[in-house]
């Protein structure tokens, strides 16, 4: 093969080791993209429980199964994890934290604490910690 083969090469996403700060702007998108599509479902139940008293015992009901239980806990992870990583993204508009070793550190705090959340809201939904 010639040093000039323009052909393209294949890249294997999955082998390629990403910087802590590029996965957390990857997951940032991923929870945003997960809360809009929830979105029309969670309005759909909160219709339905306003309805009237059938409604609201209709959405009990559901909300009792462990399938959608674990979607909440989904949509509980997506959730604290784009607003952590919304106010980290913040900080680094103000300049705040833009070196790379507290950018590193900002990234995996977001990591954590959205970690952590989300094992906290899986104990209160699944009822270890109620």
């Amino acid at each position: 093969m010639s040093a000039t083969d323009n052909r393209p090469v294949f890249l294997n996403l999955l082998r390629i080791r990403q910087p802590v700060m590029a996965v957390v702007s990857i997951f940032h998108r991923i929870s945003g993209v997960l809360m809009i599509l929830a979105l029309p479902g969670l309005v759909y139940l909160l219709n339905l429980s306003l309805s009237n008293q059938a409604g609201f015992s209709q959405v009990a009901g559901l909300l009792t199964s462990p399938a959608l239980k674990t979607l909440a806990v989904l949509f509980g992870w997506a959730l604290a994890h784009h607003i952590l990583a919304g106010i980290r993204f913040m900080l680094l508009d103000f300049d705040l934290a833009i070196e790379r070793g507290a950018a590193r550190k900002t990234a995996w705090l977001v990591h954590v604490g959205a970690l952590s959340l989300t094992v906290w809201f899986a104990g209160v939904i699944f009822g270890a910690w109620s």
